[in-house]
């Protein structure tokens, strides 16, 4: 079996009980895949094991890595998906960060029992839709998709801006508002949510569309089949507006025209029996708990 592990080197380090996970792997004869500013970084905390390829290039995974582990937050998990791409690799999140919707997998946890659930199979695959952005030229090459949301918005902040907004060619809404994000059911969770956007179960079937501080009070987050196309044009003062995909950021012109749409692959997020978003969204919004108690 071979693994590949992503990360960020961070002058924080990581968790020590780790280790345990590491001498798991290297005592179940995994092959460990990792780039070489990570390696170094791993090696300066942990004892790796001997079975171990260094990549100077992190995108030769695709055809290599039986799965993909991301140590970290929901932010490195994230990153993850320029690398792997449609090649069906699975990725598990190891969430040393703190909210960890995606990775929602604790470091005990992953030390307990994660590498005898993946070598035994004992898990089940959550496929995740993405949204693609469309623009020509090709804002972000070819890497334009996301997993949890597409934004635009402002670059200065003087101003609103008006965000035209059509749903399979029929006009939608013209958005008096700071920015606009399209969210999959895997982004209600994040930046569509703090904004006042409902949470979607991930098997939706949905986006949701919600404004960023709309001037108009009376304009709520609307939930669309995730078949639709949306196009998207920007009207204000500025000459200049930026598109975000997850975390990633490319500034476009006015006279630019956004498209929208599902991507044609999906994701595929590692989810073991006793983690299921239900109790996820229990855990990380502390619903049921009262301060009092």
């Amino acid at each position: 079996m071979k693994i590949a592990i992503y990360g960020r080197t961070t002058e924080k380090p990581l968790p020590p009980v780790l280790q345990g996970f590491f001498d798991k792997l290297d005592q179940n004869g995994i092959e460990l895949l990792v780039g070489k500013d990570y390696t170094d970084y791993l090696k300066k905390q942990f004892r790796l094991g001997k079975k171990i390829k260094v990549l100077d290039d992190f995108n030769t995974i695709r055809g290599q890595a039986d799965f993909l582990l991301s140590l970290g937050g929901d932010g490195t998990l994230l990153e993850t998906i320029a690398f792997v791409r449609n090649s069906g690799i699975p990725i598990l999140g190891i969430n040393t960060g703190r909210l960890g919707f995606l990775a929602g997998l604790t470091v005990e946890a992953a030390v307990d029992h994660a590498v005898e659930r993946l070598k035994s199979k004992k898990y089940s695959l959550d496929k995740r839709s993405l949204i693609k952005l469309e623009t020509n030229p090709n804002l972000f090459g070819d890497v334009n998709y996301a997993l949890n949301e597409f934004t635009v918005q402002r670059m200065e902040s003087s101003s609103m801006m008006t965000i035209h907004t059509s749903v399979n060619g029929e006009f939608l809404n013209s958005y008096w508002a700071d920015g606009l994000i399209i969210s999959t059911p895997t982004g209600s969770t994040a930046y569509s949510l703090s904004c006042g956007g409902p949470l979607m179960v991930p098997e939706s079937k949905s986006f949701v569309i919600t404004p960023l501080s709309p001037h108009n009070l009376n304009v709520r987050p609307l939930i669309i089949p995730e078949e639709s196309v949306i196009t998207i044009r920007v009207e204000g003062r500025s000459p200049q507006y930026l598109a975000t995909l997850d975390a990633r950021t490319q500034p476009f012109p006015e006279d630019a025209v956004l498209t929208i749409r599902k991507e044609d692959f999906k994701i595929s997020l590692i989810r073991f029996s006793d983690n299921h978003f239900f109790q996820t969204i229990r855990e990380k919004l502390t619903w049921g708990m009262d301060a009092r108690n």
